[in-house]
């Protein structure tokens, strides 16, 4: 079978198309055919080894893939083959609280990922694919939808009377602009492309601030929430960006740091948390048990993932260039098989 592989911490350039024995699933496992994948940020770092620094190699990339199940072990009762599944980003994070050995079993970094045309998985690291979705909008799923989720809902409790603030228009952030909305929640989403706010506001953004135009933007925030601050925010900028989501959010809010799009080495001053009673909480994907509850209100209002654009297999590090070029709006996906 064909895989891709990361064959050294060199980049873009270190992916390799090879062959690889395709593997028989043993007992408690199943062999996914996968019929697609989709880009995160984190596979750009795990690409440079800025994301794992004792990082392995060779490695099959990518953490979110979807697929059919074409062979099953002995014991499997979760899923039958035919089912149309997702891999969960951990594989043995399956409920409550993330521990450390859970950590070691990431698709794409402390495993072998989904960039293959097989893939062995233990039954329990996948998810039935809500049935209106595609194979390429269930690859969507696994990173950017639970994070968002995990974030706005499991975490947040969002509801009708919340403010949230969006960074960029990212797979987090569109996901969690869906999500937002669903929950009748005002959603505020920067950008420093009006184009690309126009798309937003398409989707239901109820106020939009060009961070381009307006440097100042969590000043701007404010004013957009009442001079009260935002209930919620999507932190996805990392040290660049966390003071002025500081500033904008609420006494008494929330701020969910997800990503460090704009980097992690500056300081930041731990005061506005203070003063202001801010929840800063960490998001690290989430358990097979919120990708569940979240595919359940993904089938129940036909949720539709935002694909900006799809690459064949054979154009893997043209698709993952063109997510480091920062110019996509939503998920950016590999469909692997026809």
């Amino acid at each position: 079978m064909k895989v891709y592989e990361l064959q050294s911490n060199a980049g873009i350039d270190a992916l390799k198309l090879v062959e690889r024995p395709e593997a028989k699933p043993q007992a408690g496992q199943i062999l996914v055919r996968i019929h697609a994948t989709s880009l995160n940020y984190r596979d750009l770092i795990v690409a440079t080894g800025t994301y794992n620094p004792t990082q392995k190699y060779p490695l099959i990339p990518m953490s979110d893939g979807a697929g059919e199940v074409v062979a099953v072990g002995e014991g499997v009762t979760r899923v039958k083959v035919g089912d149309r599944v997702a891999g969960i980003f951990f594989q043995d994070w399956i409920y409550g609280q993330l521990t450390r050995q859970q950590m070691k079993s990431d698709l794409g970094s402390g495993i072998d990922g989904m960039l293959a045309e097989y893939v062995i998985l233990h039954q329990d690291g996948v998810v039935i694919l809500p049935d209106h979705l595609s194979y390429e909008e269930g690859a969507t799923l696994p990173c950017a939808a639970v994070t968002a989720w995990h974030a706005l809902v499991t975490k947040g409790n969002v509801s009708a009377s919340d403010t949230v603030l969006l960074l960029g228009t990212g797979g987090v952030s569109i996901f969690a602009l869906q999500f937002a909305k669903i929950h009748g929640a005002k959603v505020i989403i920067t950008s420093s492309s009006e184009e690309k706010l126009a798309r937003a506001r398409e989707l239901g953004a109820d106020e939009t601030v060009n961070y381009k135009m307006t440097p100042d933007w969590d000043k701007q925030v404010y004013e957009l929430s009442d001079r009260t601050g935002v209930d919620h925010v999507i932190e996805v900028g990392g040290t660049g960006t966390l003071s002025k989501s500081l500033q904008a959010v609420r006494i008494g809010g929330r701020v969910s740091l997800i990503g460090v799009l704009s980097g992690r080495g500056e300081q930041v001053d731990p005061l506005p948390i203070l003063f202001k009673s801010v929840t800063l909480q960490g998001i690290y994907v989430g358990s097979r048990e919120i990708f569940e509850a979240m595919n359940q209100t993904i089938a129940q209002h036909q949720v539709k993932p935002v694909i900006d654009k799809v690459f064949a297999f054979g154009e893997v590090q043209e698709a993952y260039r063109y997510l480091q070029s920062a110019s996509h709006f939503g998920k950016v996906v590999i469909k692997v098989t026809e």
